[in-house]
């Protein structure tokens, strides 16, 4: 039976786009990473098509590597601080919900609260926060740690985080700001609560010095797909950012992280599952894949095999290009898709050489995805959300904003077609356009 709601949709911003040769495209604006006008480009066209959000990935680390390779990678080396990035873009724009990545490792409860419910005022009621753990070595580097901390006192750390951040937002009931000047009266002071949080990782007293957010709270988003990430989703999150490698798996991820809801007193309608896949659409199937091998053509193999690296968790630094792979440097075990794992392992089996596996890879990494044309994507996505594998799509486009722009003139009139996807925005904030209920305050209800 086909659902009686609408596709979700996402548009995900690494600066000049999701493939790692992006900046090379003709089409992109080389000065685009610190130039505001080139990110409002792509705010504006994705709200022009009425997608629900922009999605700023984040890391608050400049990456560690090969340093001939991640000078030709701009992605993590060059990039705004995603917080003061939403400020601009919610005075900027009028209806496109704005997500921003912030790690519970480095920063505190309060500051995230106080930032969060200020954009989501400036907005008017679109902000989001993806709430991350952070899973790179590098970051920890800068924040008084040696690498990450293990992971289960990450998520530890996080549970408590978010919990106070909800506490903070609760500062202020609904209908607390009486501004009533005849008797001198701003806000109900039994409308005001202290929070007085004393835990495990935080003690934080509160009440928060800003009123109530549009949303009654920002929106949260999620990624991770271990156990405590599948938890942490199922009580706290609203969109989950997946990535498992194909529809089976995801539809899977699904069931499993809904069914856990109701222990938390959730209806499995306020998540939206949205797995993130790489589209290359074209007039043509041979257009599409062009686009594909233009791209790959222009990416360095020292990047390549940085990226093969990182996924193989292996050092191939210096490793000849124009030699077989050294089957000693496999791992084990994969760090991410072991679908994707198990293809290269049969691929260097076949005596490929690490130059081959390199191009291989860098055609195949990016797990969720698609190559083809408008009719070919849109059955894609229909299927997915159809079947309940997933509520929408945040779509990672390889380059901004042409691939941004294939998509919207290509595939999303199709999609309108088959009534999968809106014409208008339903409200105003970004909670009632993902049809997302309104939390309850704890202080109202207590």
């Amino acid at each position: 039976m086909a659902r009686s709601d609408k596709m979700k949709l996402g548009t995900f911003v690494y600066t000049f786009g999701f493939h790692p040769a992006s900046w090379l495209h003709p089409a992109s604006d080389v000065h685009g990473a610190n130039e505001f006008s080139h990110l409002l480009e792509v705010a504006r066209r994705s709200e022009a098509a009425k997608f629900d959000f922009m999605f700023m990935a984040d890391s608050p680390a400049a990456a560690v590597g090969d340093p001939d390779a991640l000078a030709r990678i701009p992605t993590k080396m060059n990039r705004f601080e995603p917080l003061s990035l939403l400020s601009a873009l919610s005075v900027t724009t009028k209806e496109l919900g704005l997500v921003a990545t912030v790690s519970t490792s480095y920063y505190e409860p309060y500051n995230v609260a106080r930032l969060f419910a200020s954009i989501d005022h400036l907005s008017g009621g679109r902000a989001c926060w993806n709430v991350v753990t952070s899973d790179h070595d590098e970051t920890g580097y800068n924040f008084n740690r040696e690498g990450l901390d293990p992971h289960a006192l990450r998520y530890e750390r996080g549970n408590e985080f978010v919990d106070v951040v909800f506490g903070l937002w609760d500062s202020f009931e609904d209908g607390a700001l009486l501004l009533d000047r005849e008797s001198g009266i701003y806000y109900d002071k039994n409308k005001h609560h202290t929070l007085n949080h004393k835990g495990k990782h935080f003690q934080v007293r509160g009440p928060l010095n800003i009123a109530r957010s549009p949303q009654g709270r920002p929106v949260i988003a999620q990624a991770g797909g271990s156990e405590p990430g599948m938890d942490m989703a199922a009580r706290t999150a609203e969109i989950v950012f997946s990535l498992a490698s194909n529809i089976d798996r995801n539809r899977a991820f699904y069931e499993n992280v809904k069914s856990r809801m109701p222990a938390y007193g959730r209806k499995p309608d306020d998540l939206k599952i949205m797995p993130g896949v790489v589209l290359n659409v074209g007039e043509t199937e041979a257009e599409a894949k062009a686009k594909v091998g233009y791209l790959i053509d222009k990416m360095h193999p020292d990047v390549g095999r940085l990226m093969l690296s990182e996924f193989l968790e292996a050092d191939l630094t210096g490793v000849p290009l124009d030699k077989p792979f050294p089957m000693e440097r496999l791992p084990a075990s994969p760090k991410g898709s072991r679908a994707l794992f198990e293809e290269l392992v049969d691929f260097v089996k076949s005596g490929r050489t690490v130059g081959e596996l390199v191009r291989h890879y860098a055609e195949k990494h990016t797990g969720n995805g698609i190559t083809g044309t408008p009719t070919q994507i849109a059955d894609f996505m229909e299927e997915w959300f159809e079947t309940r594998a997933a509520d929408g799509f945040i779509l990672m486009f390889p380059t901004l904003p042409s691939s941004l722009d294939d998509f919207i003139k290509l595939v999303l009139p199709e999609l309108r077609r088959r009534g999968l996807f809106r014409d208008e925005y339903e409200g105003k904030t970004l909670r009632e356009n993902l049809g997302l209920s309104m939390p309850v305050n704890r202080f109202a209800m207590a």
